[in-house]
């Protein structure tokens, strides 16, 4: 901990820091790391309520803004460029293949993951379907229906929003899940009465709410009619909800922009903010994963969507079996019981939701000179050599170090989840201020980066595997607090915010993996960037996000030198070479 303060801190709040620090560790610090102790050994996992409650049951501001995650469908890359008319199509298609997903799932078919030697914890997958996060009046909680075959019945429909309006039919028929045929007649029977008939109330819009105020109207909404709560579990229970969004967002294979930005905060009426999976189907085609983020991490739902893109690609994103369509029930639509209450009440919620996400700056481009394959050949870590350039970049944008969060997996545990990686170490800023001193050796600078790499590749190890302190440090201060204790002294020092503690870290950061799917979130502070990306062999895909009303921040700004930093650091290993 003290290693990560000491880029924000002058000589004498340093000394201040250490000496709070030393009187932590070997007084008050000591007694709550035993109680930690004792508290784990009647848990397999001590950390996972807390962090489940503190992360994100507990936060009471809209969630469905400041935590969703979400990310666009690479398909324009290869068998589905944008093209209008083509939505429901695709829609069947893809939806066809997210259903065999869970059918493995369900079958306990798909393969368990591994990180080099390890094998990861799978719990996170069996969040995917049938979960939803239900509003609290001072906390969340999470309903999970899906069941293994071997666990029992697990719930078999769908969810379509469109237009303001709700429906559901069952994504199987006498065993057999509904061919792409069948999705496709199921959904053009929706799209068709949607769009000959007046627009819904659009109840959806309330999930973007503020938390107390949506468990409030969820409340007020059950009172008015019973009807309502069965069908509010219709909703909860489903596997997962598709959205068929009007707008027609422009995408390129290097820019993704658009689509991410609609995919993250476009129309609240047709997505349910508390579902951990909607899947987003716009009018020319083009298509965004959208998720509640506290039932799992981005890469489980990654993993699933990477599976689906791959027998896509397998059938050249068309369907080759048999064009017969059973006689299967119509959708029905799931009419809830509103008054003028409920109808200002969305009114007010969509314009609080517009003006919040209008505030959004977010852009998603392609980096497209270089990527993993000469990072490879180079022996430089495709993950630490982004977030290097993301340090530089912020150096060379704001003139002084940015506390960062990069997400480590911790999922060699049971049931792990995360830990922050504090990518702002000492050794990456000397090395900032080598690469911006005009008269620092190019042989220096290279020197300096490889200490700034193997520093950086050190701690991503040691959090993946449980030596990160973040998590530590929330465990000491949540058992105070259980216990009635005074906030020790380390929690309040300034340092301790400066350096990012308390969910005050200026660059939140996370790799996606090395597939097609990027993700992205808004920032973590008002003041900060969401800076996400994916690594390919020949390209890197970066989503950056900044608050227009930060003056100080913009993520055109960040990305486009994040992409000069790409250049600069490349560029020094060959010069040095010579």
């Amino acid at each position: 901990f003290l290693f990560t303060v000491k880029p924000f801190l002058n000589q004498e709040e340093y000394q201040r820091t250490e000496d709070i620090v030393k009187k932590f560790e070997n007084g008050i610090g000591n007694e709550l790391h035993q109680k930690l102790l004792e508290r784990a050994k009647t848990r397999r996992n001590w950390l996972e309520d807390w962090w489940l409650n503190v992360a994100y049951l507990d936060l009471r501001i809209s969630t469905q803004i400041h935590c969703n995650i979400a990310g666009s469908g690479p398909y324009i890359e290869h068998c589905w460029p944008p093209k209008e008319g083509t939505q429901i199509e695709r829609a069947s298609i893809n939806i066809w293949h997210t259903l065999k997903f869970w059918d493995l799932l369900r079958i306990e078919k798909v393969p368990v993951e591994r990180s080099a030697d390890a094998v990861l914890d799978m719990s996170q997958f069996h969040m995917l379907f049938c979960t939803c996060k239900i509003p609290g009046v001072t906390r969340d909680s999470i309903s999970n229906y899906f069941k293994t075959e071997t666990e029992g019945e697990c719930p078999s429909h769908l969810v379509v929003l469109c237009r303001g309006r709700v429906f559901a039919f069952d994504a199987i028929h006498e065993g057999n899940i509904l061919t792409p045929p069948e999705i496709f007649r199921q959904l053009t029977h929706i799209q068709k009465t949607c769009h000959s008939e007046p627009d819904g109330p659009g109840l959806a819009a309330l999930t973007s709410s503020e938390r107390t105020k949506w468990a409030e109207l969820r409340e007020y909404l059950i009172n008015l009619d019973p009807k309502n709560l069965t069908l509010l579990e219709k909703i909860q229970r489903s596997l997962f909800v598709v959205c068929l969004d009007d707008s027609s967002p422009h995408a390129t294979p290097e820019n993704y922009t658009e689509v991410t930005r609609m995919g993250l905060t476009g129309d609240p009426t047709v997505r349910w903010g508390d579902k951990s999976y909607n899947s987003i189907f716009f009018s020319n085609g083009t298509c965004s994963a959208f998720c509640d983020h506290s039932p799992f991490d981005a890469m489980a739902v990654i993993s699933m969507l990477h599976y689906a893109e791959k027998k896509i690609i397998e059938n050249e994103g068309k369907w080759k079996g048999s064009d017969k369509v059973r006689d299967i029930p119509w959708p029905e639509e799931l009419v809830f019981t509103v008054d003028q209450k409920i109808i200002n009440e969305i009114g007010c919620t969509k314009e609080f939701y517009y003006k919040k996400v209008s505030d959004l700056k977010l852009v998603n481009y392609a980096f497209t000179s270089f990527g993993k394959a000469l990072l490879r050949k180079k022996k430089l870590h495709p993950d630490t050599f982004v977030q290097l350039a993301i340090q530089l970049a912020f150096y060379k944008c704001h003139g002084r170090p940015g506390c960062c969060y990069e997400t480590a997996m911790t999922r060699r545990f049971y049931h792990g989840r995360t830990e922050t990686v504090r990518s702002c170490t000492m050794e990456a800023v000397e090395w900032c201020k080598s690469m911006l001193d005009p008269s620092e050796s190019t042989y220096q600078q290279l020197q300096l980066m490889h200490k700034a790499f193997a520093k950086h590749n050190k701690m991503r190890k040691d959090c993946e595997n449980g030596r990160g302190f973040d998590r530590h440090l929330l465990g000491l201060l949540l058992i105070a607090q259980e216990q009635g204790l005074p906030v020790p002294e380390l929690y309040t020092d300034n340092a301790f915010t400066a350096s990012g503690g308390g969910g005050n870290f200026v660059l939140s950061t996370s790799l996606t993996g090395y597939f097609r799917f990027t993700g992205c979130a808004v920032p973590m502070v008002h003041h900060g960037y969401g800076f996400f990306y994916s690594i390919r062999d020949d390209r890197i895909l970066t989503t950056c996000s900044s608050w227009k009303s930060c003056l100080e921040t913009d993520a055109e700004v960040l990305c486009r030198t994040v992409y000069q930093c790409f250049q600069d650091m490349i560029q020094l290993t060959v010069t040095a070479q010579l």
